[in-house]
């Protein structure tokens, strides 16, 4: 029997060309629901921060364009306040604008050291930027309840309330409060977001943060706690954050409680330009 010829190798794929982010400063993006801001003067002045600064977001590249699925994996996996601000599909929201913004300046404030930046200086950067959501939900149902902004976040923040128990009454108490004093609003909820990412980096199991996170069950924003993606926030800071204790974060910490409701103006007289 005459023997076979061995089967031929398959022919090797082409090597992949890796997919780069396009960038785009503020303003080369189309920026949605910008109307509803225009009442609230820290947007202009955070706004002005990323043009001047010729800040860079990234924008995902035309192969992927509309996957919001892998923009989404991207941000809570990479969210580095030093790598280039939220991964975009194409435009920007308003309040994206916002928190890119305190990023950016918590970053230049606080900035890594040799390449790392501390656990501390990342949770307080986060904390600044995502409690920032309180004082907009606060003064957007005054200048313009009508808003996109609210319209997504007070549902998903209302979802994340009455998983923790809260009744609808209570919730609605708490986003009153907010449009009341939407200053006092950003520093609780600020504090409570420094202090419990801070309390779960230290945890060393999950008895461990079990017991931390009831510590802050007494605090008035405590039912919105989990509507921020703390797990991401912790293991990012475990993977490529410091556990050195930061000075300047302490500093800014102390400083920010001090202040109490005027927190926000203590941070925009250190931060943003005059």
């Amino acid at each position: 029997m005459a023997s076979r010829a061995p089967p031929s190798a398959p022919s090797p794929l082409p090597p992949s060309v890796p997919l780069r982010f396009d960038t785009r400063t503020v303003d080369e993006l189309t920026i949605e629901d910008e109307r509803s801001f225009r009442g609230i003067g820290l947007y202009a002045e955070l706004k002005a921060v990323l043009h001047r600064d010729v800040y860079p977001f990234r924008v995902l590249p035309p192969a992927l364009r509309g996957r919001w699925d892998r923009a989404v994996l991207l941000n809570l996996t990479y969210w580095g306040a030093e790598a280039g601000g939220d991964v975009l599909v194409g435009g920007l929201d308003a309040d994206v604008v916002t928190h890119a913004a305190w990023h950016h300046l918590a970053a230049k404030a606080l900035p890594s050291v040799d390449g790392v930046s501390s656990a501390d200086a990342l949770f307080l950067g986060e904390a600044i930027a995502s409690a920032f959501d309180a004082y907009l939900v606060g003064r957007l149902l005054g200048c313009a309840p009508d808003a996109a902004f609210l319209a997504t976040q007070v549902p998903a923040m209302s979802d994340a309330a009455a998983a923790a128990g809260l009744s609808e009454d209570g919730f609605e108490a708490l986003v009153t409060a907010m449009a009341a004093t939407p200053e006092r609003a950003f520093e609780e909820l600020r504090e409570l977001l420094y202090d419990a990412t801070k309390a779960l980096f230290a945890a060393k199991d999950a008895e461990a943060a079990m017991t931390a996170l009831s510590a802050f069950d007494d605090r008035r924003f405590a039912p919105l706690l989990h509507h921020y993606e703390l797990s991401n926030w912790v293991l990012y800071a475990r993977a490529y954050g410091s556990a050195v204790p930061d000075a300047r974060a302490a500093e800014l910490d102390a400083a920010l409680r001090a202040a109490k409701d005027g927190a926000l103006d203590a941070l925009v007289a250190r931060w943003l330009p005059g």
